[in-house]
C-alpha cells in the first residue's frame, strides 16, 4: 500500500495501490498514518515528499469501500480521511503529483504543506457530480490556495483543474515534467533540509496560524518562538557559519 525510503534526511513515501488508481481504502489510510508517524517520530528526517506509483497519483476515497457501507474505515482517529488530511504535524510534507489527483486525492494533496506537480496533472473535488460532498478538507483548503471565484467554480461545477493553471494560480509550486516529479520535489525538500530544522518547523506553525490570528498575535506568536529558536544550539551555530564562512552544521537542538 505505502512505499518508505529514506534519503538522507528526505522520507520518500509513495502510494502504492497502482490496481486501484491509488485509491484510498481503510488498509491504505492505515499505511499513511504509520508513515507520517514514522516521520515524526525519526529525528534524523526533516521533510518528507509523498508521491505515487502509477499513473494518477489518487482517484481518492475507494466507492466500493463506500458502497460496501465501509466509509468510516477510510478515516483514522488522528488522521482524518487517508490518515492525513487532519493529521497534526510538525514536519514539511511536499505532495509530488504526476498524473491525476481528483476528489480525496486532490484533498490529501491539500493537507500537504508545498505541492509540486506534472504538466498534464489535473486537480478537482467532483463530489457535486455524485451528489457527496467534498468532507475532507477541499472546499476548507482550496479557498487557501485559489482565488475564491475559481475554488466556488470548482466546487460547484466538479470541474478539474489543470496543473498548468493551477501553477499560475499559485497552488502549485513547481510545475514539472512528466516523469520528473520527484526529483523536483526532492529538490524542493533538499532546499528545505539546508536550513535549520527547528526554526523551519516553528516558521511552519506560524504561516499556519496566521489566517486565524490579528497581526499583533501573530507578531507576538512569532517573538514567542524567535526566543525559543535563540536558546538552540543551532541558533549558535548559525551566525557562526556565516562569519566563518562556511556552510553550517545542523543538529536539531
Amino acid at each position: 500500500m505505502i512505499d518508505f525510503q529514506v534519503e538522507g534526511r528526505v522520507a520518500v513515501i509513495r502510494l502504492d495501490r497502482v490496481e486501484a488508481r491509488n485509491a484510498i481504502n481503510g488498509e491504505m489510510a492505515q499505511a499513511i498514518e504509520a508513515a507520517i508517524d514514522k516521520v515524526e517520530d525519526d529525528d534524523d528526517l526533516w521533510v518528507a515528499v509523498l508521491g505515487h506509483h502509477g499513473p494518477v497519483f489518487s482517484a481518492g476515497a475507494d466507492l466500493k469501500e463506500i458502497a460496501a457501507g465501509n466509509a468510516q474505515a477510510l478515516w483514522t482517529e488522528r488522521g482524518g480521511f487517508g490518515g492525513i488530511v487532519r493529521r497534526e504535524r510538525t514536519k514539511p510534507l511536499v505532495a509530488a503529483v504526476d498524473g491525476h489527483a481528483v476528489a480525496g486525492g486532490t484533498e490529501i494533496a491539500l493537507a500537504c504543506d508545498l505541492r509540486v506537480a506534472a504538466r498534464g496533472s489535473k486537480f478537482g473535488i467532483p463530489e457535486v457530480k455524485r451528489s457527496l460532498v467534498a468532507a475532507a478538507g477541499g472546499l476548507v483548503r482550496l479557498p487557501r490556495v485559489l482565488p475564491p471565484a475559481i475554488a466556488m467554480e470548482l466546487a460547484l461545477t466538479g470541474d478539474t483543474l489543470d496543473a498548468e493553471r493551477a501553477h499560475e494560480l499559485g497552488m502549485i509550486n513547481d510545475l514539472c515534467e512528466p516523469g520528473a516529479v520527484m526529483e523536483c520535489a526532492t529538490d524542493l525538500a533538499g532546499r528545505i533540509i539546508a536550513n535549520a530544522p527547528l526554526a523551519v518547523r516553528a516558521s511552519r506553525q506560524l504561516i499556519l496560524d496566521a489566517p486565524t490570528q490579528t497581526d499583533a498575535e501573530g507578531m507576538d506568536a512569532a517573538m514567542a518562538a524567535f526566543n525559543e529558536i535563540a536558546r538552540t544550539e543551532d541558533a549558535s551555530e548559525g551566525p557562526r557559519a556565516f562569519i566563518e564562512k562556511r556552510p553550517a552544521v545542523w543538529k536539531g537542538r
